[in-house]
């Protein structure tokens, strides 16, 4: 016999409650494989390819928990446990934000070609002076690669090209440093005509190369860009995106 102070006992018992706490346990834990990968890739923990390893499986992992996250959500909805019901749902919502991350850089290197060194003249290519040491000691050349390099990125990246500042060389100069700075570049060197500095991806923390070439011209001064990555065949259009970035920025910067 049921007396007043007796709980009502929910519809499904413990196991939607369970459901849940399982579908949270693997999230955060494909959370930690997903982040982590990056953060110990650039304290020098893991090799590169042990990274992209923990990535996959932290990926895979984000699509078990979104999996189960789905099958609480219908047990919830079954035995009308609402509080469940939401839970298991911002569960998976959160899992699949967490595979996008892979998803898309797997995405973008499916759409890009797979170069590494982009440049704002393919035809003479500013040259590496004071990083040439170090990019000689990094799997990938100092050598800008040629003209197949040079085909494939015409067609990926038509918009990119030199940007003419009608004003004095030292001014220019002046310019594309302090937007060097402002991009948060580490300056390797500078002297009247070039720029070279080092630029760090935020996630792996790889580091990719930029030199800034200006020369003056009946137009004004040209001002050719260059960044090469110093590890991986593709760059996932991390390159081409830097110099847009940069050579717009200068823009706002010289009208200044």
């Amino acid at each position: 016999m049921l007396s007043f102070s007796d709980k009502p006992r929910l519809r499904g018992g413990r196991w939607p409650n369970r459901l849940a706490w399982l579908a949270l346990f693997v999230l955060l834990t494909a959370a930690i494989l997903v982040v982590g990968s990056g953060s110990m890739y650039r304290m020098q923990w893991l090799s590169l390819g042990d990274s992209f390893s923990l990535l996959r499986r932290g990926a895979q992992l984000a699509l078990g928990s979104a999996a189960v996250a789905a099958l609480t959500l219908l047990v919830a909805l079954i035995c009308r446990r609402w509080r469940i019901m939401l839970a298991s749902l911002l569960i998976a919502v959160a899992a699949m934000a967490l595979v996008a991350m892979p998803m898309q850089m797997q995405q973008i290197g499916r759409s890009v070609p797979p170069i590494h060194d982009i440049t704002t003249d393919t035809t003479n290519p500013p040259a590496f002076e004071t990083l040439a040491s170090a990019r000689r000691a990094a799997p990938n050349s100092v050598n800008y690669p040629g003209e197949s390099t040079a085909r494939q990125q015409q067609r990926a990246y038509p918009q990119l090209g030199p940007l003419i500042l009608d004003m004095p060389l030292a001014e220019a100069l002046a310019s594309a440093e302090a937007t060097v700075r402002d991009q948060g570049w580490e300056i390797a060197s500078v002297n009247d005509h070039r720029i070279e500095a080092t630029a760090s991806t935020r996630w792996f923390g790889f580091k990719d190369d930029v030199v800034i070439r200006l020369a003056e011209t009946p137009q004004g001064v040209r001002v050719d860009v260059r960044s090469a990555s110093r590890l991986g065949k593709s760059d996932l259009g991390t390159n081409a995106a830097r110099i847009q970035t940069y050579l717009e920025a200068l823009k706002v910067q010289a009208g200044r």
